[in-house]
Formats: structure tokens, C-alpha cells, sequence
């Protein structure tokens, strides 16, 4: 908190405060990025923001447009996020970075404010309940999550390695959800909803525990890969947490070449030989 300013406007407080407390918080972050600093804007959540502007038109009596908000309800959002920047040297080389929060009502993401706030965005982290009361922490839904940037952001080794990780969850998504209500599956689907279930196991992270991207890599190569196919679902958190360990303590030098960021086809080798010396001692 010592790096922190909040802004409150809590549901007791007028709609007015509630419309105007984004706008507060976003002008204290332009102080930062005008001045050559980094900043990071959390707005939560925009939908009460929109709910507060909605009520403030109809008393005004504006016409009301789809669900009853104002015509110009993406304005108010857009003109607010585009605010966020990256400043060149010439202005002091600040930056200001929004992260808005919205609350999708049952799940539906494609309400208006929802699709409003997608569409300004450069992607989104779509937040499921039914996840998380499975156990499934981050409760993210790896299908309705995008990011524009994509694997502009990734260093070239995690690009590699991870490509078809988001592919294989979604897939594992769709055919779970019809395979509870059928015992005959073929080989393909036993196959999807193996490597998916272990997949989703390995990405399971507690809170307040970043990983390193060069111990992620293993990690992320050992599943894609099927090299934990041997290991029982139950039992993949827990090897997950040895391999770590044994990652930091006895494989340092082997972090240290993943970190460069150098793809080489000895190096996936080196990966491959790691990850199934460990799944042998965990399997014996």
C-alpha cells in the first residue's frame, strides 16, 4: 500500500461520486506518467461506473438506448481508457497502464457494457465462477480469453513451446462437457480429455506465487508434450512442486540457458532429458 492511492466511491455513495471517481483516479495516474513514472490504474469495476452514468441520464432524462444505458456509454468508457499511454523520451517517457474490471451478469460476455469494454481493450482475462469453485485457481476460461498481443509478448522459447497449450485446453473444455453424458468414447477423445485434465492440473497456481519464465518452460514443455502422461491426475500438483524445486536447486545451469532466450534443438533436448529422469524417480 505504501506505492497506492485509492479512490473509494462505495455503493452508499451518489451516483455522481460513483460516475466522477474513475476520472479522479486517472488524472492522479497522468500525474505519474506525465512526470516520467511508471503507473499501473486499476479501475473496479466500470460496470458500476456505467450503472451510476445510466441513472444519472434517465434522471436527466435522456433517451435511454439499449438496456436502458445513454447512447453514448462507450464514450464515457473509451474517452477514460484511452487515456492510458507509453509517453516517448520527448514528453519524459512515462507511462500510465488501465486495467479495467467488469462484471459479466450469469456468465454472459456478451452484454453491452461487456463487449463495450472488450472492444476498447487490447484483450481480456475472462474470470469463471464454476472454475474456481472446482478448484481451478486462477479461474481463468482459457476460450473466452484473448489477447490482441498474443505471442508478441512472449520471449521465443515460451512462444515454442507453449503454442498449442491454449489449443489443447479448449479443445478438453468442449469434449468434457459432452463426455459426462456418454460412457463410449474413442480413442481421440480419451486421448483430449487426458492430456486436457493435466494440462489444466500444471496451471493450477496459488496466490501470491509468481513463476519465473524460465522455470515455467519445463513445466509447460513437459505437458504439451506428454511426458506426464504416466502420472495419475491426482498426483500432478504434487510432482509439479518437486520438479520445481529440483529445477532451482540442481538444474541452475539449465535455467540460466532458458533465460538467455535462445531456442536451440540441444537445448529442448537437455529439457526432455530433465523432465523424464524426474518423471522416472516420481513413477518408481
Amino acid at each position: 500500500m505504501k506505492y497506492t492511492i485509492i479512490v473509494a466511491a462505495t455503493a452508499s455513495e451518489a451516483a455522481p461520486l460513483q460516475y466522477l471517481a474513475p476520472f479522479s483516479g486517472c488524472a492522479m495516474g497522468e500525474w505519474f506518467r506525465d512526470n516520467g513514472k511508471h503507473a499501473l490504474i486499476i479501475y473496479d469495476d466500470l460496470s458500476k461506473q456505467a450503472v451510476a452514468y445510466r441513472q444519472m441520464s434517465l434522471l436527466l432524462r435522456r433517451p435511454p438506448g439499449r438496456e436502458a444505458y445513454p447512447g453514448d456509454v462507450f464514450y464515457l468508457h473509451s474517452r477514460l481508457l484511452e487515456r492510458a499511454a507509453k509517453m516517448n523520451d520527448k514528453f519524459g517517457g512515462g507511462s500510465l497502464t488501465a486495467l479495467p474490471i467488469i462484471e459479466t451478469q450469469g456468465g454472459d460476455v456478451s452484454a453491452y457494457i461487456p463487449t463495450n469494454v472488450i472492444s476498447i481493450t487490447d484483450g481480456q482475462i475472462f474470470l469463471e465462477a464454476e472454475l474456481f469453485f472446482r478448484g481451478v485457481r486462477p479461474a481463468i476460461n482459457v476460450g473466452l480469453s484473448v489477447s490482441r498481443v498474443g505471442s508478441a509478448a512472449q520471449t521465443k522459447i515460451m512462444k515454442k513451446f507453449a503454442g498449442s497449450l491454449k489449443l489443447y485446453l479448449a479443445q478438453y473444455r468442449e469434449v468434457a462437457a459432452f463426455a459426462q453424458f456418454g460412457s463410449d468414447l474413442d480413442a481421440s477423445t480419451r486421448f483430449l480429455l487426458s492430456r486436457g485434465a493435466r494440462l489444466t492440473e500444471l496451471l493450477k497456481q496459488g496466490q501470491y506465487q509468481p513463476l519465473a519464465t524460465e522455470v515455467q518452460v519445463p513445466i509447460i514443455y513437459a505437458g504439451v508434450n506428454g511426458l506426464l502422461d504416466s502420472i495419475p491426475v491426482d498426483q500432478i500438483t504434487k510432482w509439479e512442486a518437486e520438479f520445481r524445486a529440483h529445477l532451482t536447486s540442481s538444474q541452475t545451469a539449465l535455467l540460466e540457458e532458458i533465460s538467455s532466450g535462445n531456442v536451440t534443438p540441444e537445448m529442448e533436448a537437455k529439457i526432455k532429458k530433465v523432465v523424464e529422469d524426474h518423471v522416472s524417480s516420481f513413477t518408481s
